[in-house]
C-alpha cells in the first residue's frame, strides 16, 4: 500500500498530506482516480489540516507576540484575541475552500474540462496542503511569514499540477485556467482578509 493510500484515518491523513509535499504529480493523479465524499474530504482532510496555522497563529502570539518588521518592538495579545482571531481565520480559510473549489468546478468546462465538485474540492483540499503545513512555522510568527509564503507558492505549484489529472483540462489550456484561479484567488484572500478585518 503506497503512501497515497494507507491502511488508517490517521496515516490516510499524515500520508496524503507527505505525499503531497513530497511527490504532488504522482499523488494528484493517484486521487482523481479514487472514489472519495465531499464529507469524507472535509473530516478527514480539510478540517484538521486548516487549523494548523490558526492554532499554531495563536500559540506563537501568546508565547511570542507579533513583531513589527525592522523594529525590537514584540506586541503582545491576550487570549480573548488570539482565540478570537484563530476562530475567525479558521473559519474564513473554510470558507476560502469552498468557493475555490465552486469556481474550479464551474470553470473548468470554459476550459474543456469538466464541472465535477467533489473532483474540483479533491484538488483544492490536496493543493492546499503545503500552505497548511507551513502554518506550523506559525509558532513563531517573525519566522512564520515567510515560511508561509513559500507554503503558498507550493501549494500554487500543486493546483497548477492537478488541473489535468483532476479536473480534465488539456494541457494546453490550463495555463489559462491556471491564471484565472490565480487571480480568483487574490480576490478571494483579499475579500475574506477585508471581511476577517471587520468581525475582529
Amino acid at each position: 500500500m503506497s503512501a497515497a493510500q494507507p491502511s488508517s484515518k490517521r496515516a490516510g491523513l499524515a500520508g496524503r498530506a507527505a505525499a503531497m509535499l513530497v511527490r504532488p504529480a504522482r499523488t494528484l493523479d493517484l486521487a482523481a482516480d479514487e472514489p472519495a465524499a465531499a464529507s469524507e474530504l472535509w473530516k478527514g482532510y480539510i478540517l484538521p489540516l486548516a487549523a494548523i496555522a490558526p492554532v499554531c497563529g495563536a500559540i506563537g502570539l501568546l508565547v511570542f507576540g507579533a513583531g513589527i518588521a525592522g523594529v525590537g518592538i514584540q506586541l503582545k495579545t491576550s487570549l480573548l484575541q488570539a482565540l478570537l482571531g484563530a476562530a475567525v481565520d479558521y473559519a474564513l480559510s473554510l470558507v476560502a475552500v469552498y468557493v475555490l473549489a465552486l469556481l474550479v468546478s464551474l470553470a473548468a468546462p470554459l476550459f474543456g474540462g469538466v464541472a465535477n465538485r467533489t473532483q474540483a474540492l479533491k484538488l483544492v483540499a490536496y493543493s492546499g496542503t503545503a500552505v497548511w503545513v507551513a502554518g506550523l512555522f506559525a509558532l513563531y510568527p517573525t519566522l512564520g511569514f515567510p515560511l508561509e509564503i513559500l507554503g503558498g507558492l507550493y501549494s500554487l505549484y500543486a493546483l497548477f499540477l492537478g488541473l489535468e489529472p483532476l479536473m480534465q483540462v488539456p494541457h494546453a489550456r490550463g495555463l489559462n485556467f491556471f491564471a484565472l484561479l490565480l487571480v480568483a484567488a487574490i480576490v478571494l484572500s483579499l475579500v475574506l482578509r477585508r471581511a476577517g478585518g471587520f468581525v475582529r
